[in-house]
């Protein structure tokens, strides 16, 4: 598929800022003293990063003007629900953020928060997850990986946000980690599972000539480019496809780890944060490429490319 950039800077961004605004719901429900700086940054992060994803989400439409029709379609697209719930969690944020102004508690609101932005990242993860003419996105894990991204992503800018203003390591760059670990497991598992399930979609099963033998195109449907070969017929070399996975996997998971552990043992835990956060940002960006870059639609069989 073609990586468009909009597109993947709509599902780091959003995915970073729906986890983040779940961080401090979370924070609040289970009893954190409600520092303010923190609170008040994270909302400005939050709110900030998440708008910016779902705003550029609208670049790649070939009418962007008319993306306020996609919300009418929430019985049947995972797209339109997935912008819905993310009206409604930002709606339900500001309250919380409101709540805490005036000096309320907000545990209710806080879970409220998380839950409904972890509902609108899963909402995110099913506009790929169920289309069953891409192989590689049809399976059970990528929900999985798109809720442990944005879980680490969230816990990782929140852990970061108390340590450069109140200093100190502590347990919080350590739970950061861990859900880095765990994101990057997933991940794994994730490319492996794509990488070895054999293809549901051939030439011998589209014609249902496959019985006779091995079926062949005998010429190119047509000799000119068109809009499926350009947005679905995107092909990454495989040289180029396990360099950018190093890449990733170093960048989003090795660096981060090593930081977030460092500064939860004391050491200059702010500099390692800062470090941490814009390293996993990095390696999610190349994930993310990837993600679109190795995916196989089905319709590229037509063409002889599946």
């Amino acid at each position: 598929m073609h990586p468009a950039y909009s597109i993947i800077f709509f599902t780091v961004s959003s995915g970073a800022g729906f986890g983040l605004l779940a961080a401090l719901g979370l924070a609040a429900f289970f009893g954190l003293p409600p520092l303010g700086v923190v609170y008040w940054a994270g909302f400005i992060l939050g709110f900030g990063l998440s708008g910016a994803g779902l705003i550029s989400s609208t670049f790649h439409l070939g009418h962007p003007e008319r993306a306020w029709r996609a919300l009418s379609q929430w019985r049947s697209s995972w797209l339109s629900r997935e912008g819905v719930l993310a009206i409604v969690t930002l709606a339900i944020a500001g309250l919380f953020a409101l709540i805490l102004l005036i000096g309320g508690a907000g545990q209710i609101w806080g879970l409220l928060t998380a839950i409904l932005s972890l509902v609108t990242v899963y909402s995110t993860s099913m506009i790929y997850g169920q289309l069953k003419t891409v192989q590689r996105w049809s399976q059970s894990l990528t929900p999985v990986m798109f809720l442990s991204f944005a879980l680490a992503s969230g816990a990782l800018l929140y852990a970061s946000l108390r340590v450069m203003a109140y200093g100190g390591g502590g347990i919080l760059p350590t739970l950061a980690a861990l859900l880095i670990f765990v994101a990057w497991v997933v991940k794994l598992l994730w490319w492996r599972r794509g990488d070895e399930a054999p293809a549901l979609s051939t030439p011998d099963s589209a014609t249902g000539l496959g019985h006779m033998g091995r079926v062949r195109m005998l010429e190119a449907p047509h000799t000119g480019g068109n809009y499926l070969l350009k947005e679905m017929g995107y092909k990454v070399a495989r040289k180029h496809q396990a360099k950018l996975r190093q890449i990733a996997i170093a960048l989003g998971g090795a660096l981060p780890l090593v930081a977030t552990l460092l500064a939860s043992w004391g050491v200059l835990p702010g500099l390692f944060m800062v470090i941490a956060v814009l390293a996993f940002l990095g390696g999610l960006l190349a994930e993310r490429w990837l993600f679109f870059a190795e995916a196989e639609h089905a319709v590229m069989t037509y063409y002889n490319r599946g």
